[in-house]
């Protein structure tokens, strides 16, 4: 079952839901806007090879990431894989997982975010991968970017994600397992 704006206020009301910041305009009519953070990561095309098997201490030769104030703006060029952060801290209980969306108006000018599901259990910012339209976009930290929908599980989970990611801040590239 999808969470109505009503089912989300509960949620948060008695503190099983956690959205930090949490905005006048955050929740929606089913499910709640998340804005772009500070935070940004670039991947580095090169003719290295990343050899998920055995370079993983080596990752960071392949990206640079970057700090960006509110009114400065990031660009994301044609068809360029980027990580970016969420500007909300959000903790989900153990019977909510989170369904990620880019928002509509960034669809129709060809940005993607590939499907992300948030774990119940999860907390933490989310990182997510943006990947750029057939032209340069500005996106701007504090801009309301994507669109997040809550299922509930038709029980609590019996094992609540603990995983490498918990409580993750600012952009998190990828761990190994």
């Amino acid at each position: 079952m999808i969470l109505s704006d009503r089912d989300i206020r509960w949620y948060i009301e008695k503190g099983l839901l956690k959205i930090e910041p949490l905005y006048s305009d955050t929740i929606r009519e089913n499910g709640v806007d998340l804005r772009l953070g500070t935070k940004f990561c670039r991947f580095r095309a090169s003719g290295k090879i990343f050899d998920t098997s055995t370079s993983w201490e080596n990752l960071n030769e392949f990206y640079d990431c970057v700090d960006v104030e509110e009114g400065e703006g990031f660009i994301v060029h044609p068809y360029e894989h980027v990580l970016a952060t969420t500007m909300e801290y959000i903790g989900l209980p153990d019977d909510l997982v989170g369904l990620v969306n880019v928002r509509s108006t960034f669809a129709r000018l060809g940005i993607f975010v590939p499907p992300t599901v948030i774990d119940a259990g999860f907390e933490g910012q989310i990182t997510i991968e943006i990947i750029g339209s057939a032209f340069p976009v500005k996106l701007y930290p504090g801009q309301r970017f994507l669109h997040v929908v809550f299922v509930r599980t038709t029980t609590p989970v019996e094992k609540p994600y603990k995983g490498k990611y918990q409580g993750q801040r600012g952009v998190t590239p990828p761990k190994p397992d």
